[in-house]
């Protein structure tokens, strides 16, 4: 981690159909950083991640990422420039094979780097043993580890990670916050973590901003984010 800011927004606002839903968030991510979002359902996690890759257009305010003005960009474009995006639900192609959804994942690091296939199945063994079987076969806690996979294909500089524990049962979730933070370590990789489950945000965030209504209302430090009974608080308020 290093106090290089990759990622900042100032002022983001941005909803559906002209309702409003983030209400001018600020936030912060610097290089190398795991830093969870925080809160209950329904106040603007998932309307935010789908806003900082680009998949929904703010009506005011702005996006910096590595040290470039990227509001307007497309998510196809954010892409291209070191974003990966892990959504939540995982979305991977279900008639495709696991290498075949890997592959896809190549085109955002199109013109950067050559892809990484060891590395990815060095930290998830099961892409490589079940490389040509459909994903839609997969099991959730595998096709998160594919969804994950296949973001880390293209060498992103930010992992955008929205909802990474849903529908997953708890020892895979343990190895997926374990994978995720050697990631972060080995590669460098900054996530930005969407969660509400309690396990998973305390064992790898490195500090958190907590969300209301549509608003950043509390920024929690290291040792905040990974005390269970002040993570809690913010979960149940």
């Amino acid at each position: 981690m290093t106090d290089t800011v990759l990622l900042q927004t100032k002022g983001l606002f941005c909803g559906y159909g002209g309702e409003q839903v983030l209400q001018g968030v600020d936030l912060t991510l610097n290089a190398g950083e795991i830093v969870a979002v925080i809160g209950r359902n329904g106040v603007g996690k998932s309307t935010l991640m789908r806003t900082l890759i680009g998949l929904l257009s703010p009506s005011a305010g702005s996006i910096h990422f590595a040290g470039e003005d990227v509001t307007r960009q497309t998510a196809n474009q954010r892409a291209l420039c070191g974003m990966g995006y892990i959504p939540q639900g995982r979305e991977v192609f279900p008639e495709l094979t696991v290498r075949e959804n890997l592959m896809v994942g190549e085109v955002a690091g199109a013109g950067r780097l050559a892809p990484d296939y060891d590395t990815i199945y060095r930290f998830f063994p099961i892409l490589k043993d079940r490389a040509r079987q459909r994903a839609g076969t997969l099991s959730g806690g595998q096709q998160q580890q594919l969804a994950i996979g296949r973001a880390m294909v293209a060498h992103p500089q930010l992992m955008l990670l929205d909802e990474p524990s849903e529908g997953i049962q708890p020892s895979i979730i343990k190895d997926i916050s374990r994978n995720v933070r050697e990631l972060n370590a080995q590669t460098g990789v900054a996530v930005l973590l969407v969660e509400q489950n309690l396990d998973l945000i305390v064992s790898m965030a490195q500090r958190g901003y907590v969300m209301e209504k549509g608003r950043i209302v509390a920024s929690l430090s290291r040792e905040q984010i990974t005390s269970r009974d002040e993570v809690r608080r913010h979960l149940t308020i």
